[in-house]
């Protein structure tokens, strides 16, 4: 009866002792793969969500800039065409 406790025990520090091997292994493996996943992000020179959120703003601020300018652009030409047909 005493040798089955024993048995019994040490089965279940060996289980013990696997599952924290285990839960180590799947640490540095979950460490490996983040770093590899960095430096393939790194290597391909990927810009970062607030550099685009700047660049998005400029780009849409130029678009509202060129629209204004588009307009202004076409009231100057109507008011030179209105010049040049009085001069003739």
């Amino acid at each position: 009866m005493q040798s089955d406790n024993k048995i019994l025990s040490d089965l279940a520090r060996l289980g013990q002792s696997a599952a924290g091997t285990l839960h180590g292994v799947k640490n540095e493996i979950e460490e490996q793969v983040k770093s590899r996943i960095e430096r393939v992000l790194m290597d391909m020179d990927l810009v970062s969500r607030e550099e685009y959120e700047v660049v998005k703003e400029m780009a849409i601020a130029a678009r509202e800039e060129n629209s204004e300018l588009a307009s202004r652009l076409e009231i100057l030409e109507k008011e030179i065409a209105k010049l040049t047909k009085k001069k003739k």
